[in-house]
């Protein structure tokens, strides 16, 4: 099985930049294995603040580019890892991520980070059928 690291537009470099080692996305064999992406704005490079359904929104947006930068899509996602600062955001998550994956959700966990070291709120990675 052939692993191939995906460049992702607005995502990559602002890896290579801060320094972080890690792929946003990786293809191996018929999965696509997306990082813990970030609420940075593709255009800017500026992290999203305060507003948690803001946040929640665009870091599904850079998930989704992950996945299209793969040659897959949310409708082939099969699991998602959800990481919060805060329990008390899951409502206000399941209200952005339900617009995403209105049909035929994939498996999910959600977890209330207790020790966060980043400066936002939330982070979602996933793997899709490729």
């Amino acid at each position: 099985m052939e692993k191939q690291c995906i460049a992702v537009p607005g995502i990559s470099e602002m890896l290579e930049k801060s320094k972080i080692p890690l792929s946003p996305a990786v293809r191996a064999g018929d999965f696509v294995f997306v990082s813990g992406m970030p609420p940075i704005d593709r255009e800017t490079g500026e992290l999203i603040k305060g507003d948690i359904a803001a946040q929640t929104e665009q870091v599904l947006e850079n998930v989704k580019a992950c996945l299209e930068a793969a040659g897959s899509s949310l409708d082939k996602v099969v699991k998602c890892n959800v990481y919060a600062a805060n329990s008390g955001y899951f409502n206000a998550v399941n209200e952005v991520y339900a617009r995403y994956f209105s049909h035929n959700p994939p498996a999910r966990t959600f977890a209330a980070v207790g020790s966060w070291p980043m400066p936002f709120d939330i982070e979602i990675e996933c793997v899709a059928i490729a």
